[in-house]
């Protein structure tokens, strides 16, 4: 492979790193201001993020020009010790660029939207310490030039996004749903950690540009290995098999996290971790063919199991898991299907953070109800809402010429011209999760808005959000619009020092046919659940009448496999150890205790304090000792 270098930043690109430092000093200032910052905080969040937009879009524009559009800056050595040599440095290329825009522009909508959604709470300023703490964190995961910067960015964004879901922690379910994110991506941050164990025995570095020349001479066990690990933190981080169970119970959190952490930033974190490495993955086809299996399962789980949820916010939240599938199904086909994946990454991160907004803005006119079986006919009462949302859900089922449409189709074209059998399997597999996609989302949107109403009792009269929140939503929906088309030549030739000139699979289908196929599908998607929904839901929760629909409902049990694969032995384990401890290691030291004691007990009774009592027992001791001679002596 061509030797990978990186330019030494310089002029204005020399201060990338107060890309990360804005967000994170005005996460200082409002943790340390305490309440004192209480009137203002939220300004001070926005603005930093607001800020930070403006910074990545002049280093954009700068690197845009440079002939060799990488830069890298060493800030200062971070670890020294022995032969492990790592410095505090920042990569700004055509990659990390573009989840710059995405962090901080998204971010920045978000961060208004979150002002008016969060106005009635006393804990907003510390909500926007948390905020900006996670966009900080963010930022270092994508702009750290060797994996430790990116594990430190990793951990920091596991570590806010903690605090962010379980923001309402005086409710049990969220502070639940808090901890069960926090350890299951522990189990793939330990996947991470191993993936750079293993580069440092094999390299002697974690740095990118020295692990990506040096992957040609690696064994094809290493590269597997390391290609594996990686996939494993990815798949925690994203929410993909088998470490999905966590995005969807992260709902619980404010509708603006969901739409910033669970639909635009975090959960893209894994995708930005294999198409960094993609050296890695290019290099050994079996790591390839287990991240496009992954993605491909990953995106049929999500798919179905919306199809049984009636909380607005879950549905879109196995959305979110389905299309990072479809993320992780492009990447994991290699060669220029990486910058399909991250097109798609792109667009999602529009229509997604809309879809969620709206979601946020459906619940602020209705008393924080979510189940779209309590709505119906809100079109006629938040009419913005209504516009905005009907585009993102246009948008991710992907018809023309909305975004979705110019990013989905090639995955699955490019899916299907995979060599083999493979190629009919994943294709398949991708056009099924587009006619299930334009289902659930049809069904959501129709029970929504549609149909008469079923509002309880308590809502009098639906409303439409405040300007600074529709506002946002306005502006993700031109995203959701335009954002496909216009990045499907523009951002491919960008991303292409990256990733190489991407070509146009061509071998089984071609686009136009790849292209019919999946408007077929969708349309008989969209019928079905018009025909099933049009006309409203019952109000009650219906008994199952199959098993895949009482599988959907209980999450494909993905849960309960956790609770018996993982939790369970982990439990019994503990019993048993508890009962080791109080039985055999108390019980030793608290029997030799007693022992001790009781004999000492026994012992001070012969001390009587008379003189005949010890004449006797030297007599006795005598006699003893002369008798054991004699014994001796005479045997």
């Amino acid at each position: 492979m061509e030797k990978i270098e990186y330019a030494t930043a310089t002029g204005a690109l020399s201060t990338v790193w107060l890309l990360i430092a804005l967000p994170l000093a005005s996460a200082a200032i409002l943790f340390l201001l305490g309440r004192r910052a209480d009137k203002w905080g939220h300004w001070l969040g926005v603005a930093s993020i607001g800020a930070a937009f403006a910074l990545g879009l002049t280093y954009f524009l700068q690197l845009s020009d440079l002939s060799n559009k990488s830069v890298s800056l060493d800030l200062f050595t971070f670890i020294d010790t022995g032969n492990l040599k790592i410095s505090a440095g920042l990569l700004f290329d055509p990659l990390s660029a573009v989840f710059v825009l995405l962090i901080t522009g998204v971010g920045f909508l978000i961060h208004v939207y979150a002002v008016g959604y969060m106005s009635h709470d006393e804990g907003r300023r510390r909500f926007f310490a948390f905020f900006n703490l996670f966009a900080a964190a963010m930022l270092l995961l994508v702009l750290g030039n060797n994996y430790v910067m990116t594990f430190v960015g990793w951990e920091g964004v596991g570590l806010a996004s903690y605090l962010l879901i379980s923001f309402w922690y005086t409710k049990p379910s969220a502070a639940t749903a808090g901890k069960k994110a926090f350890i299951m991506n522990r189990v793939g941050d330990a996947g991470f950690l191993l993936a750079i164990f293993a580069m440092f025995a094999t390299i002697g570095s974690t740095d990118f540009d020295t692990v990506f020349n040096g992957v040609s001479g690696m064994s094809t066990g290493i590269t597997l290995a390391i290609g594996l690990f990686l996939l494993l933190g990815a798949c925690g981080k994203s929410g993909q098999f088998p470490l999905q169970a966590w995005l969807p119970d992260a709902m619980e959190g404010p509708t603006p996290v969901s739409a910033l952490i669970h639909a635009a930033t975090m959960v893209t974190a894994g995708v930005y971790l294999i198409a960094r490495s993609n050296p890695i993955f290019n290099a050994n086809a079996t790591a390839e063919l287990v991240v496009v299996s992954i993605g491909a399962l990953t995106l049929l789980i999500g798919c179905v199991i919306g199809c049984a949820k009636d909380d607005i916010k879950r549905v879109l939240a196995y959305s979110t898991v389905s299309q990072i599938g479809y993320m992780f199904l492009a990447v994991g086909l290699g060669g220029g299907a990486y910058a399909l994946g991250i097109i798609h990454l792109l667009a999602h991160g529009f229509f997604k953070a809309g879809l969620f907004l709206g979601a946020g803005s459906v619940m602020h006119g209705m008393n924080d109800q979510v189940d779209i079986r309590r709505f119906g006919g809100l079109w006629k009462h938040m009419k913005i809402t209504w516009v905005t949302f009907g585009l993102g859900y246009l948008a991710i089922i992907g018809l023309p010429p909305l975004s979705g449409f110019f990013t989905k189709d090639p995955i699955i074209l490019a899916a299907f011209n995979r060599e083999g059998w493979q190629g009919w399997l994943f294709g398949s597999a991708a056009l099924l999760g587009a006619g299930l996609t334009a289902f659930y989302m049809t069904r959501l949107f129709v029970l929504t808005f549609h149909g008469k109403k079923r509002w309880t009792e308590d809502i009098k009269h639906p409303h439409e959000s405040p300007p600074i929140m529709w506002i946002p939503l306005v502006l993700l929906a031109f995203g959701s619009i335009a954002a496909g088309f216009l990045m499907k030549t523009s951002v491919v030739e960008w991303l292409t020092p990256i990733f190489g000139e991407h070509e146009e699979a061509h071998g089984k289908l071609g686009h136009g046919a790849v292209t019919g196929l999946t408007m077929a599908v969708v349309a008989v998607g969209v019928a079905v659940a018009i025909l099933l929904f049009g006309r409203g839901t019952a109000l009650q929760e219906q008994p199952a009448r199959t098993q895949i629909v009482r599988a959907a409902r209980a999450n494909l049990y993905a849960d309960r496999f956790n609770e018996l694969v993982f939790e369970l032995p982990g439990r019994l384990l503990t019993r048993a150890l508890v009962w080791v401890d109080n039985r055999g290691v108390d019980g030793i030291v608290n029997g030799l205790a007693a022992a001790i004691g009781g004999g000492s007990a026994r012992l001070r009774r012969t001390q009587t304090g008379f003189v005949r009592s010890y004449a006797l027992s030297i007599l006795s001791g005598a006699v003893v000792v002369v008798a054991a001679l004699l014994v001796v002596t005479f045997g």
